[in-house]
């Protein structure tokens, strides 16, 4: 045998060959994907929710000016906290929708907390780290939320709902991968809503009519208002694909 062939023998397979010989993955198998094994019926459910989610919240990013002008007692029971407030300006003028909307308002602002909690159970923080992506910045800001959470738990759901820019459904989730139970998470959701609801409707009791009159004057320019957001959301999804750019995750 010369050296030619004993060289050829021994030759490494060739990249094509070697990848091929690779049993082919599964479609869940995935990193950009929470779970880490074949997705069962609640895994699906789950993600599925997320999704609905995320087209919800699209479609109402434009509509909220507009419900603001047309009807603040829908935007307000939705837990919207502009709605909130405008409704509370029409208390002071003799408008009696605020008790229902109270109620209403505060179930409307935690109707969808439940899904993160349910996430973070599912999947420990599988969805934190698709969130997180490749972005030392986000990641850095999950972290210090899971350690929030895990610390202060029911101090933690509650401050979720003051107008503070903190990732809420991170803190949801990795309460649910911590264990808090679901009992414990609503009970302290419900009660931190109610309160938080009532107090932006007596914001608005203590604002007024002159909010009222702001909102009627300039009603008409929260058409354009949507418009606008509109159009921005459009010219950031065209821009995502044409540079490959991920979309920011929740939080």
């Amino acid at each position: 045998m010369t050296e030619e062939t004993a060289g050829a023998d021994t030759a490494p397979a060739e990249p094509d060959a070697a990848a091929a010989a690779e049993p082919e993955r599964e479609w869940w198998d995935d990193p950009s994907l929470p779970w880490k094994h074949k997705p069962s019926r609640a895994d699906i459910a789950c993600m599925s929710w997320i999704g609905a989610i995320s087209v919800y919240s699209l479609i109402m990013l434009p509509l909220r000016p507009v419900m603001l002008s047309l009807s603040p007692v829908v935007l307000g029971s939705l837990g919207y906290r502009t709605g909130l407030v405008m409704v509370g300006a029409l208390a002071a003028t003799g408008d009696g929708w605020w008790p229902l909307v109270l109620v209403l308002g505060t179930l409307g602002a935690i109707k969808f907390d439940w899904v993160y909690w349910w996430a973070g159970k599912l999947w420990g923080h599988g969805l934190i780290e698709v969130w997180s992506g490749q972005s030392p910045r986000a990641r850095r800001r999950n972290e210090r939320a899971i350690r929030f959470a895990h610390r202060y738990e029911r101090i933690a759901i509650a401050i979720t709902f003051l107008p503070i820019p903190l990732p809420a459904a991170v803190i949801y989730a990795a309460l649910g991968a911590a264990g808090t139970t679901l009992r414990t998470f609503l009970t302290v959701g419900v009660l931190s809503a109610l309160v938080t609801t009532a107090g932006y409707l007596y914001l608005g009791y203590w604002i007024g009519a002159p909010a009222v009159d702001l909102i009627t004057q300039y009603g008409q320019w929260l058409w354009y208002l949507s418009l606008a957001i509109l159009g921005g959301m459009l010219i950031a999804a065209w821009w995502r694909a044409r540079t490959g750019t991920a979309p920011a995750s929740r939080g």
